[in-house]
């Protein structure tokens, strides 16, 4: 395994330190080792939480990623297929289906087997260390932590989720993330529904959106995005003990298909809750010796089942910025420049769906129904375009 350009020696300001170990972290990592730099990643949790959180839908597009990272032979050992959302109104009608292909899988499970490939690549991964401050001097970046250690590296790249402390260290005056109203929970309970085969059933109901999916197993997979007035501060944002939580989605779906009541109603034990939040776009996702990447850069609602997605996107994107760069500043610039037009663009439908989620009035509801389904087709063929997205390693980027 060969050395970038500006990776030459061993000196611990030679190497790349990733902060954050959710799904964009160990993904930048083990595909920086595979272009030949050193690199590590640190965490503000005291472990992995690989059992932790909810579920997603990883799409196409991070399928790709992952067979371009080699993980391809994993995914089976991730989750289930989904090939198609099934969009139901109030009452239960089928208003659309709309093809989508993706697995399902649990978000700590990804984060895991990510992260596994990397340290098996040789990426050191370092727990308990919050970061306090970033400081860049002298074409070096020194981190400080909240345990009172800090680490020098020649570069920094942000991928600590849309509350980055990088972020908020290196860029003090870029917008801060607003919470939307919207709070998504999910979970996985027995139920005895009939199976749903490779499609996830979603639901536009009076005052909440909701969607599940039935394994064969009886093994239920459900998730509500509902109003919350107040931002809800579990004491764990990953997941929470779900008992007045389900009580208030048993109140909030109360008169929605009947399906709905009897999944929550089995929900006996702890829940993911996720805040849903907006960022407003921001001016620099780089300075000269830092990097944002995913959710720290850029914040695409889980409305398209598209923010996974996009950080494996990310992250194999910069590396090869990385790998073919004759100085790092040149891969960050190139890296904003191949990445930001296709974010904007998978941000607008997902907002726009988002703000079809929220309880409209009853006379608002109606014309909500009788949009939906234009909307769902334009949604189906930003999908489409989401997904073709090209992944080629061997590709060489024109970093300069």
């Amino acid at each position: 395994m060969s050395d970038s350009t500006f990776d030459t020696n061993e000196s611990d300001s030679s190497r790349v330190l990733i902060i954050g170990v959710g799904i964009a972290g160990p993904a930048l990592g083990l595909a920086l080792r595979r272009a030949g730099i050193r690199c590590a990643v640190y965490d503000a949790g005291a472990a992995p939480r690989d059992l932790g959180g909810a579920f997603l839908n990883l799409a196409p597009n991070g399928l790709k990623v992952l067979e371009g990272l080699g993980l391809e032979q994993r995914v089976e050992e991730l989750g289930f297929v989904n090939d198609r959302l099934v969009f139901h109104d109030a009452q239960g009608r089928i208003q659309k289906h709309v093809q989508v292909g993706g697995v399902t899988m649990l978000r700590g499970v990804l984060s895991r087997v990510l992260r596994e490939a990397a340290m098996s690549a040789g990426v050191p991964f370092v727990f308990g260390k919050q970061v306090e401050w970033v400081q860049e001097r002298d074409g070096a970046v020194t981190v400080a932590f909240a345990d009172g250690t800090a680490k020098t590296a020649r570069l920094l790249v942000g991928a600590d989720g849309v509350h980055s402390r990088v972020r908020r260290s290196v860029f003090p005056d870029a917008p801060r993330p607003t919470y939307t109203g919207l709070v998504n929970l999910g979970g996985i309970v027995e139920t005895d529904l009939p199976p749903t085969g490779k499609a996830m059933h979603v639901y536009f109901g009076r005052r909440a959106f909701f969607g599940y999916a039935v394994r064969t197993s009886g093994e239920t997979y459900w998730f509500s995005n509902a109003p919350f007035l107040e931002e809800p501060m579990p004491d764990d944002p990953a997941v929470v003990h779900g008992g007045a939580y389900r009580d208030r989605l048993l109140e909030l779906h109360d008169g929605d298909p009947a399906e709905i009541s009897q999944i929550l109603s089995a929900v006996s034990g702890r829940i993911g809750i996720y805040p849903i939040y907006d960022l407003p776009k921001l001016t620099h996702w780089h300075s000269p010796s830092v990097c944002l990447i995913g959710d720290a850069a850029h914040v695409v609602g889980p409305h398209m089942g598209q923010g996974a997605s996009l950080a494996l996107e990310d992250a194999f994107a910069l590396s090869q910025c990385l790998r073919d760069a004759s100085d790092p500043s040149k891969a960050f610039d190139t890296f904003e420049r191949m990445r930001r037009a296709r974010v904007d663009r998978a941000s607008r439908p997902a907002r726009g769906a988002g703000q079809r989620k929220p309880p409209p009035a009853t006379l608002g509801r109606k014309l909500r129904d009788l949009m939906v389904p234009r909307f769902l087709r334009r949604t189906g063929n930003a999908s489409q375009w989401m997904h073709n997205y090209p992944v080629d390693w061997d590709e060489p980027i024109g970093a300069g």
